[in-house]
């Protein structure tokens, strides 16, 4: 390959990027304004649950169990209802997410050392939401059963040892914040489209304008051409992954543990594939339109549902499982996760480096096999 040639076409290339300002806008604060969406909007934490009372006995007991529940950031009374005929109505309206029934004999039943049972009516139409709302009334009910134990153990004198302590300690992601898993993930789709669109539809262009019987009967080989003409956006891609990274470090204290170094020459291997998937869609389509077409279905809809970029793979039939595997943004969220929030080195991610080298080969080899069978036919 012959530097200044291929040096000319990226340099051409260039030029046209910065003349479609729009575009070259679009490129540049498209990842910027994703990063805010999933980060704020697209939240698996579920906080401020609305939550309704409906006492019938009124007393200490009952109002303090009340108060433990909305002392904590994950509930928000809004209000008690007086008639057991509008708890129905409550929850058909969503004016609460959940209900929580106290009897009346709950503070007799305390003092006596029986057992009292509390009604939590869930409004169950948003499956995860509800098991996770489940989850919290749970632990705070354990919590306020634990406080009422140790009162009534006092009460007659009795002291409580506990045979086992347990102390769960999360690592990696402590706060167990839903945006520190997206925003990896989130990385690897902003790269795939960013790629793979540009670099089919930057090729296709030169067909639709009939330039490239020029380049053909030119000096300049097929090489210097891909060279020249994916390199643009390979330096573009690298700048939205840096500008994601920092925003996210600033909005949601997101750090990369790991190899910048690592980082960095992973999501180079990752733009190789990615850009070999353009040059493969770019043999295959005659116009702009196809083109895009064919590079948005192969790249957005597989990064999103596919990659487990948001869906866990883990938790999909087996045969969905086989089929996640075509697509490189699964590999890559894995080396993502693993560098930015793991820390982890080469040595845990060698097979998915693996994966991706093969990803590009394979994509070149079809796009050179098609590419051939063209000229034949031509």
């Amino acid at each position: 390959m012959r530097v200044r040639r291929a040096k000319a076409i990226v340099k051409k290339e260039f030029k046209h990027l910065f003349r479609d300002y729009r575009m070259l806008l679009i490129l540049l604060l498209f990842p910027a304004f994703l990063l805010v969406i999933f980060g704020y909007a697209v939240n698996f934490d579920v906080k401020n649950i609305k939550l309704a009372v409906y006492d019938e006995e009124r007393s200490d007991v009952s109002r303090s169990f009340v108060t433990s529940l909305v002392n904590s950031e994950y509930f928000t009374l809004v209000g008690y209802i007086e008639r057991e005929s509008d708890i129905k109505k409550t929850l058909d309206e969503k004016t609460a997410q959940c209900v929580i029934v106290i009897p009346k004999n709950l503070s007799r039943n305390f003092y006596a050392g029986r057992q009292s049972q509390i009604q939590f009516l869930i409004d169950g139409v948003a499956g995860n939401t509800a098991v996770i709302m489940k989850n919290y009334i749970t632990a705070a009910v354990r919590s306020f059963n634990g406080k009422l134990i140790e009162l009534r153990a006092a009460r007659f004198g009795i002291k409580q040892s506990i045979p086992i302590d347990f102390h769960p300690l999360f690592w990696f992601n402590p706060e167990l914040q839903s945006t520190k898993f997206l925003i990896p993930g989130l990385i690897a789709m902003i790269l795939v489209i960013t790629a793979v669109v540009s670099v089919s539809l930057s090729l296709v262009r030169e067909k639709e304008r009939g330039t490239m019987e020029q380049i053909n009967v030119s000096p300049i080989k097929s090489t210097e051409l891909l060279f020249g003409k994916t390199m643009p956006y390979v330096v573009l891609a690298l700048i939205n992954a840096a500008l994601i990274l920092i925003v996210g470090y600033f909005l949601f204290d997101i750090e990369v543990k790991g190899s910048i170094l690592l980082l960095f020459l992973t999501t180079l291997l990752f733009l190789f594939a990615s850009t070999s998937m353009g040059i493969l869609i770019s043999t295959i389509s005659d116009s702009q339109q196809v083109a895009f077409s064919l590079a948005t279905f192969a790249s957005l809809l597989p990064s999103v549902i596919l990659s487990g970029f948001i869906f866990p793979i883990e938790s999909m039939p087996w045969i969905i499982q086989i089929f996640t595997n075509i697509t490189p943004a699964k590999f890559f969220i894995v080396i993502l996760r693993a560098i930015i929030l793991r820390g982890v080195g080469i040595e845990a991610i060698w097979l998915d480096i693996i994966y991706l080298l093969l990803f590009a080969f394979v994509f070149l080899l079809l796009a050179n096999i098609i590419y051939l069978r063209k000229e034949r036919t031509a």
